[in-house]
């Protein structure tokens, strides 16, 4: 028996060694064959995979948007005075725009209203030295679009006037120049641009810095004109009144005539951050002016008639404007926001938030300007080469007028309602791109209710009573076919028994 044994004993051992071997070699093709396998499919599930679904419509440009504004298409005939304009006057204007629009390196904001559209009419310009009114009227209507252009809800734009006061100044401070013009604070901090950048925002905030990090508000103008940056080497000239400096800081700019014949012009550089608040209507609320009467004329008077008053009212603003001395003759002109000198009666200054430099506006409407109570047709062709703090709106504008006592009178005056008609570049034009955008599928509404008639049950089904007594004729209200559903009942409130806790404490220490 024990050879039979032990032979039984070896079978088993091969057999076991066999059993292994085949685990060994069977286990892993298989998962080798389960990996293809589910690679295969994967790659069929992807190649079977419907396309991505594609948008219904092409991606078009869409109109131009003006935040706050509306606009309406114009046909060059429907616009008053159009075509008695000097348009050469004009197009030589909008040329020097285009030298700035030219030099640019990065576009401007694509959120503004023309975006980069100027570039190609400003190319075109650049090329053609246009001197005759009929070929820049041409020039116009062949390359642009108008709008008639004004506030959400309203049909009309505003319009103020500005100009460069001639002011008597000294270098070095006397008994009677003793009124500082301050350059721009090397402690004047702006959030995005460094201390020394070549321009600053005329808007948002601005702070002080103390020592490394901790920034502050900037100093008001009650606290500069009391000394807050006095002694710092900052002054570029003296003036003889604060009255004087509150104009030029009004204007942006001035030209200083000192006492040996020579002249200093100065261009905003910079302000402390505070919103701009005009004297002029605190004196209209304060019943001082009245608003019929309100002019530039009529604020200094006050000013010069009432010292102390002045120096209240004036504190009431705590705007402070910064200046910088800039390399200009007395037959230059000053130099705008846009970087290119001003042209009086066609300069305009706009709000740059919502409009790039170079955009055209054609302005219509009656100005005071051969009397404080003419009204003596105003129809130009202007160009957007400023800006300023109190100007914000799509449909208002700051008209420059020139330098001196007789363009401060005139456009002092201005504070009128003006129609207001937006040249746009014809790439851009909102018609042509509203006729390309796809209207929207037609509501189914109308066939639905036809394949798909709707039923009222409460008014086709007769309420029958219990009984099988038939319904009067009259027909049943609400309170009659309503039926009351009753709620289910609440379930009762049961504390945990013995049984339950235990099978928790199970569950917990079994890891469930």
């Amino acid at each position: 028996m024990a050879p039979v044994a032990r032979t039984n004993r070896g079978r088993r051992i091969a057999a076991a060694l066999g059993v292994i071997v085949l685990a060994l070699v069977v286990v892993p093709l298989g998962a080798m064959a389960a990996r293809k396998l589910r690679t295969t499919f994967a790659a069929r599930k992807h190649s079977e995979a419907p396309a991505p679904r594609q948008i219904p419509y092409p991606r078009l440009e869409w109109p131009i948007v003006i935040h706050g504004g509306q606009y309406i298409p114009l046909a060059w005939k429907d616009i008053a005075g159009w075509a008695s304009d000097d348009h050469a006057q004009a197009y030589k204007a909008f040329r020097v725009s285009c030298t700035s629009i030219a030099a640019q390196q990065n576009p401007p904001d694509d959120s503004k209203a023309l975006g980069a559209s100027l570039r190609e009419p400003c190319r075109l310009a650049k090329a053609r030295a246009i001197t005759d009114d009929a070929t820049a009227r041409a020039f116009f209507e062949e390359n642009f679009v108008p709008l008639q252009i004004s506030r959400l809800g309203e049909d009309a734009g505003f319009v103020t006037g500005y100009y460069e006061p001639i002011l008597e100044g000294s270098r070095t401070r006397t008994d009677v120049f003793n009124v500082p013009v301050y350059r721009r604070p090397s402690n004047l901090f702006v959030r995005g641009f460094t201390q020394d950048s070549p321009s600053l925002p005329n808007k948002g905030p601005v702070y002080r810095k103390i020592g490394r990090r901790k920034l502050v508000p900037y100093y008001d103008r009650a606290q500069i004109e009391d000394g807050a940056i006095a002694g710092r080497g900052l002054e570029i000239c003296w003036l003889k009144d604060q009255t004087d400096l509150l104009f030029a800081q009004i204007q942006g700019s001035a030209r200083i005539r000192l006492q040996d014949g020579s002249t200093i012009r100065i261009n905003y550089d910079a302000h402390n951050g505070y919103p701009y608040t005009a004297v002029g209507r605190i004196l209209i609320e304060r019943g001082i002016i009245p608003r019929e009467q309100m002019s530039m004329q009529k604020i200094r008077e006050w000013m010069e008639q009432n010292p102390d008053g002045a120096n209240e009212v004036r504190r009431q603003n705590r705007a402070y404007v910064f200046f910088r001395q800039v390399p200009l003759s007395d037959k230059d002109e000053p130099v705008g926001a846009q970087g290119v000198p001003l042209t009086p009666g066609r300069s305009i200054a706009v709000d740059n938030s919502l409009h790039v430099y170079g955009t055209l506006f054609f302005i219509e409407g009656e100005l005071p300007i051969e009397s404080p109570q003419a009204k003596t047709p105003f129809r130009r062709l202007m160009v957007a080469q400023d800006t300023g703090s109190a100007i914000t709106g799509p449909a208002r504008a700051d008209i420059y007028y020139g330098a001196g006592a007789e363009a401060g009178r005139i456009s002092g005056r201005f504070r009128h309602n003006m129609r207001f008609v937006m040249l746009v570049p014809k790439r851009v034009d909102p018609v042509e791109r509203g006729r390309k955008m796809p209207l929207p599928d037609p509501r189914p509404s109308e066939k639905i209710a036809k394949l798909f008639p709707q039923t009222d049950p409460l008014k086709d089904k007769p309420n029958e009573p219990a009984g099988g007594v038939k319904p009067s004729a009259a027909p049943a209200t609400s309170a009659q076919v309503t039926e009351k559903v009753p709620l289910p009942q609440a379930r009762p409130v049961t504390k945990p028994g013995r049984t339950g806790l235990r099978l928790r404490r199970f569950i917990r220490h079994r890891g469930g």
